[in-house]
């Protein structure tokens, strides 16, 4: 054990080396990047949701930078075909069959900006890349290149020319995390460094062998028996079951959480331990991520909604009321 401690004690350091890099063009969004490199370490894809000219792109291309990983860009618009993200195949008339010409996706990072102004059947033409990490052409199927990561940013749905995203892809995303403005101080630091218009040129401080290391690490994190059963716990009080104690709460729950966000929960509560430099899962870990991982997982009565109830608010309320081992 004190091997693994020591190994995550010095990758917790480079991971805090990554965010203070990146940190030159992206001023106040460590908990952003955090998100994002979570994402990496648990092969989970994140949703970031704010208004734009919040930095949501910058946040992405800085990590692909600073980890040395290729990066694909699609602008999503109502126009968008499903081939111009997973590609097609083309016929040769010369030689009588099809070459296949590969889309976007086929890359490490994949930005998928504003991914909720695409119409649906481009959203369903991710489902398979995200869960299955590969791409079916015609008869054959392509894998996708490890690690593959979907980080997706979305305005939000009151925005004009914006479609909610389905259910089964939301619940595909580990994280949705909601980028908020800067404060005043921050703002300041990033006029500073942004409005003379010159180039910021950040250095690598991790690699393809590095995030695999760190992968390997983060499954070796301890949960204790008391810990996974705290986070079954908090995913089973979003149901509507029989014998649910938390009877109030679940008049605000229109649909509960699945048990991918059991998993999921676990997951992002090891990766939170071990940039923390710790070998173990602490309540606190799973308090931490609860938020960016439930909140698009649970949808409100209407009920609820009407009240001005959300699903951040259903989770903080979960918090309070199961008990913490």
């Amino acid at each position: 054990m004190s091997e693994i401690s020591s190994s995550i004690e010095e990758s917790s350091g480079k991971i805090k080396a990554t965010i203070e890099m990146a940190g030159r063009v992206l001023v106040g969004q460590d908990h952003v990047l955090k998100r994002l490199i979570m994402g990496l370490l648990c092969d989970g894809h994140v949703l970031l949701e704010g208004l734009p000219g919040l930095a949501k792109t910058t946040a992405v291309k800085a990590l692909s930078d600073t980890a040395h990983l290729s990066v694909s860009r699609i602008q999503f618009t109502p126009d968008l075909l499903p081939a111009d993200v997973i590609g097609t195949q083309l016929y040769n008339p010369k030689e009588g069959n099809f070459t296949v010409k590969q889309g976007p996706i086929f890359c490490h990072l994949l930005i998928a900006d504003e991914i909720n102004r695409a119409p649906a059947k481009v959203q369903s033409a991710l489902l398979e890349a995200m869960q299955e990490k590969q791409v079916t052409l015609g008869d054959h199927s392509y894998k996708l290149e490890a690690p593959f990561l979907v980080m997706a940013t979305q305005n939000p749905i009151e925005q004009e020319g914006t479609y909610p995203l389905p259910e089964a892809q939301m619940d595909r995303f580990l994280f949705k995390v909601l980028v908020g403005y800067s404060s005043p101080e921050d703002e300041i630091k990033i006029m500073q460094r942004m409005a003379t218009g010159e180039t910021i040129s950040l250095e690598q401080t991790l690699s393809s062998e590095d995030i695999f290391a760190m992968k390997s690490l983060v499954n070796q994190v301890y949960i204790a028996p008391d810990i996974r059963k705290y986070i079954v716990d908090l995913v089973f009080a979003t149901r509507r079951i029989p014998g649910n104690t938390l009877s109030p709460l679940q008049k605000m729950i229109h649909v509960g959480a699945s048990p991918r966000a059991s998993i999921n929960l676990e997951k992002a509560s090891r990766a939170n331990a071990f940039i923390e430099g710790r070998d173990y899962v602490s309540p606190q870990d799973v308090k931490d991520v609860c938020h960016d991982v439930m909140r698009h997982r649970i949808i409100p009565t209407f009920e609820a909604e009407a009240d001005g109830v959300t699903s951040d608010d259903i989770v903080k309320e979960l918090l309070l009321k199961v008990a913490v081992p």
